[in-house]
């Protein structure tokens, strides 16, 4: 079974990380919702969702096959200004795990780490500023390797099920997203 952590940090996007954990979880990922600074983190929305845990030791984290950003805002500034998550992305995406980011989160915690550096990846339209070198697409989610992207909370769930295709299989993709109706 495939590991993957979400991290949440203040004033993230609800639509972003809740559904791609619901669609992780039902295709049997295991999924740990990590809170940055508590376990208590309030959306962009005023929705408050309880982490399982929260990072305060990275080395918990060196398992897991996936690291998933949600964006938002203040959410993904928030994610980009946390050393501890920047050393485990750095160390995940040089191993190969996959690396997942949503809205803002592909340029203002990707880009600032240089991730996102002769890759293909998409955003959320105006975060590019926070990424300048980089060249971003239109697609809704795309995939260049073991690095995943979206574009914003409407496509939550093909970014949910891009994950779970690169975690657990197209056929288990397949199953999960006709069950839910999204294919």
């Amino acid at each position: 079974m495939s590991k993957a952590a979400v991290f949440l940090a203040e004033g993230f996007e609800e639509i972003e990380a809740i559904v791609p954990i619901d669609l992780l979880r039902r295709g049997g990922v295991e999924v740990t919702i990590v809170g940055i600074g508590g376990t208590s983190i309030t959306g962009s929305h005023s929705i408050l969702v309880e982490a399982d845990t929260q990072l305060t030791m990275v080395e918990h984290f060196y398992d897991v096959d996936a690291v998933i950003l949600p964006g938002g805002m203040p959410g993904a500034r928030n994610l980009s200004e946390s050393w501890e998550l920047n050393e485990l992305i750095i160390r995940k995406f040089n191993e190969g795990a996959v690396i997942g980011a949503i809205c803002a989160a592909p340029a203002v915690v990707l880009g600032k780490l240089g991730i996102l550096d002769g890759r293909k990846a998409v955003c959320y339209p105006g975060a590019e500023s926070y990424a300048p070198d980089c060249t971003f697409g239109e697609e809704p989610v795309m995939r260049d390797g073991n690095l995943i992207t979206a574009r914003g909370p409407g496509f939550a769930s093909g970014f949910g099920l891009e994950l779970l295709t690169a975690l657990a299989g197209e056929e288990t993709a397949e199953k999960v997203g006709s069950a839910s109706l999204f294919r």
